[in-house]
């Protein structure tokens, strides 16, 4: 009798526990709508009224005057290097170099950033963050790769055979009138292809884009973790009057 009434209740526990079992759902089937997203949905008032504060905070620190530009200034603007270029490369070169500095113990070299990177002028007048957001909306940090000597000499190859003017900064290119390399001085001092260069770039053209294959043979990579948009904000915020020229760092002999 005792061993029947031991059988029942672990049948009786079986039970218990089985049947509060999560059973699983089974999808039969799925359909579904596209929505779009158009200026023709209502909003919503409570929405509106709670995100409002925060649009207006927003937009006041980002159109707050930081800088003046006496003129618009453009990456197009030159031949073989442009005013909105030589900014841009300049300022990576002056706001990366001390943190690459204080982790490395070793100074950048020189700069290069491709033209398609910069994506609006910075228009003559009141310069803020947004300007810096509109001119370099993607979310690339400055990174520094060591080259060698030969990689260099690609990396050159390469800026003369473009069809645009990369942005530079530290190293000057110059060619003979039939375009054919004259010469290049890197931080004042000609080319030395037995020793390596550290060189200061956005993380989107270490991985080769823009068909900058040659990052892709760098000695060693060192992340700066430093935004290039954070760096032009940071210039702005240091200086009054933006006033970059075109110049000697790439040109044709006896033009700019």
């Amino acid at each position: 009798m005792l061993l029947k009434i031991q059988h029942i209740v672990i049948f009786i526990t079986i039970c218990a526990f089985t049947g509060c079992r999560e059973q699983p759902v089974l999808i039969s089937r799925e359909q579904g709508r596209q929505l779009p997203i158009t200026d023709s949905l209502n909003g919503m008032d409570s929405l509106e009224a709670f995100i409002a504060p925060y649009r207006n905070r927003l937009n006041q620190v980002l159109d707050s005057t930081l800088a003046y530009a006496p003129y618009t200034i453009s990456k197009t603007d030159g031949t073989y290097n442009t005013t909105a270029g030589n900014l841009l490369a300049d300022i990576v070169l002056q706001e990366a170099n001390p943190i690459f500095k204080v982790r490395t113990g070793k100074d950048i070299d020189f700069v290069l950033l491709n033209h398609g990177g910069i994506r609006s002028v910075i228009s003559a007048g009141p310069v803020s963050a947004r300007t810096a957001y509109e001119v370099m909306p993607f979310d690339n940090t400055i990174v520094v790769a060591e080259l060698n000597g030969k990689t260099v000499r690609d990396l050159v190859a390469f800026l003369i055979q473009a069809n645009v003017p990369h942005a530079i900064s530290g190293i000057q290119v110059v060619l003979n009138r039939d375009g054919t390399l004259k010469e290049v001085n890197i931080q004042g001092v000609p080319f030395d292809e037995n020793r390596h260069y550290y060189v200061a770039t956005s993380s989107y053209l270490t991985q080769g884009g823009d068909d900058m294959d040659f990052f892709k043979d760098a000695l060693g990579i060192t992340e700066t973790d430093y935004y290039i948009r954070n760096a032009m904000i940071d210039y702005f915020k240091k200086v009054d009057t933006l006033r970059p020229k075109l110049d000697n760092r790439f040109m044709k002999t006896g033009s700019l």
